[in-house]
């Protein structure tokens, strides 16, 4: 299942042109003159995303939570160059694989310049996950709440308002209105500075509409009541977000309004912005975010109404988002990936198929200058019943006889006459084939204690991690062989 990866051609967008508040490209339709199209819906293979995120490694997550969160978002560099963010759920999310399908399908329909837009997913066996645009400027989060250098401009909190809103809009005229928990960790910003919403909350969680992450401090009055988002629930959620850009804190909307109903803008607009506005401009946005959190959701604005009050109290139109944004642009590009051998691709997928005949084909070269105790006991019956026990495990393993394999080779271990990392590793191998995990990893082990600098023992090592569930250690396990190999082959 999946398009090969080095066929898959995204053209990341990059715009040159200054941005104007009235109009954003549609990608879905062309673009701006038919640049920045993005590829259409991928079925991706599960092989293509382990091994673009290092096989899902914890230095790769940039989901709020880390590795804590119910679903954890890794970057990932796709074969051809490209990055993306992929979002694996956990494994009792989306028990359908046809509903997970067709509302991936659904929202991946979608191209514009103002979503991170959805270009895939994966859906094998247990597995689900969603393919999307990489975003590699943070979130609104980190520039609104936990900024280094400087806070966030007057004009560039404006754009991000206008910017949400028009994908609010665009969404809403594509039949996609409903948008789940949205909040400042779902702002994405792009290469060139620009805000974009992320395609990930789109994603409904099941057929009736219920969301099973909202903060209950911050939902709409209507959500109490019945447990469901609607087009008016997710207006009152940009509500919260303007509010988010006025303050620059995180506050509930009932403390806000409280604040609005006493005339006490002073205490809820954001200090750092040290009169960066005028009292006219605070005032309208004040004005909006009211409109989005009145309590009867039928009084609150649609996104279309939002879209027009926010192009006229624009600021700035004509300065690049970067250069608002106080980051130097093309910046964040993150760091090259481990580069993976056949083998360690092997490891990653837990391909024991594979891994059985590299074993074979390699032989026993690696076990040239280990150490052995032979002396004088090497022709007597004892070392020949370890030889035959040696030859007979490899035949067993040759007919993939794993079970024979294991007893034979266990033979050999016990004989102490030999010592051979690569009989462990076979082993090992066996091991895994017949679902002893944890047997496996102490031959894995032992192997490299035997040789300490041998890529092979870091290799199975990884995958009898991996089988046990120990993702951090067995990638540790993985970058070690990869490094030992890279050595090796320099000398």
């Amino acid at each position: 299942m999946g398009v090969p990866c080095s066929k898959f051609s995204l053209c990341c967008f990059h715009s040159n042109l200054k941005p104007s508040p009235h109009d954003f490209f549609d990608l879905e339709n062309g673009g701006e003159n038919g640049k920045n199209v993005l590829p259409s819906f991928t079925e991706f293979s599960l092989d293509v995303l382990m091994i673009a995120t290092d096989g899902f490694a914890a230095d790769n997550i940039v989901s709020e939570h880390g590795e804590k969160a119910p679903n954890v978002v890794y970057k990932g560099l796709l074969e051809n160059g490209h990055w993306v963010a992929v979002k694996r759920f956990n494994r009792s999310a989306w028990p359908d694989s046809r509903q997970f399908l067709d509302e991936a399908k659904a929202v991946g329909n979608l191209r514009s310049e103002r979503l991170a837009n959805l270009l895939g997913c994966c859906c094998e066996g247990e597995q689900r996950l969603l393919v999307a645009e990489f975003m590699p400027n943070e979130t609104l989060a980190k520039h609104l709440f936990h900024w280094d250098s400087q806070p966030m401009k007057w004009a560039m909190r404006l754009r991000v308002a206008l910017y949400l809103a028009q994908a609010m809009e665009y969404c809403c005229n594509k039949g996609r209105a409903i948008y789940h928990d949205l909040n400042a960790y779902r702002i994405l910003f792009d290469q060139d500075g620009n805000p974009r919403l992320s395609c990930f909350g789109l994603m409904k969680n099941s057929r009736d509409g219920k969301s099973y992450s909202t903060n209950l401090a911050f939902t709409p009055p209507e959500y109490m009541r019945t447990g469901r988002v609607t087009s008016e629930s997710v207006v009152y959620s940009f509500g919260t977000m303007l509010l988010d850009l006025l303050s620059g804190k995180h506050i509930p909307p009932s403390h806000a309004l409280d604040l609005i109903r006493v005339k006490n803008l002073t205490m809820l607009m954001d200090s750092c912005l040290e009169g960066d506005f005028s009292n006219d401009d605070g005032t309208e946005l004040v004005r909006l975010a009211t409109r989005c959190l009145q309590y009867e959701a039928r009084e609150r604005p649609n996104a279309k109404s939002l879209v027009n009050s926010l192009i006229t109290i624009q600021k700035e139109t004509e300065v690049l988002s970067h250069v608002l944004l106080g980051i130097k642009h093309g910046t964040a590009t993150p760091p090259q990936p481990l580069v993976l051998t056949t083998t360690g691709e092997a490891c990653l997928r837990r391909d024991l198929t594979a891994l059985h005949e590299i074993l074979q084909k390699t032989g026993y070269k690696d076990d040239e200058g280990i150490a052995n105790e032979l002396s004088f006991q090497m022709w007597t019956n004892q070392m020949q019943e370890t030889l035959n026990s040696k030859k007979q495990g490899d035949a067993a393993f040759r007919a993939k006889d794993f079970m024979t394999a294991i007893e034979c080779y266990t033979q050999f271990n016990d004989g102490g006459t030999m010592v051979s990392p690569t009989i462990y590793a076979r082993r090992c191998l066996c091991y895994l084939m017949s679902d002893m995990a944890q047997e496996a990893l102490g031959d894995a082990m032992q192997a490299q204690v035997i040789s300490s600098e041998w890529p092979t023992a870091f290799y199975i090592q990884s995958v009898a991690l991996f089988s046990l569930g120990m993702e951090n250690d067995a990638q540790e396990a993985l970058k070690e062989a990869t490094k030992l190999e890279a050595k090796r082959s320099k000398t």
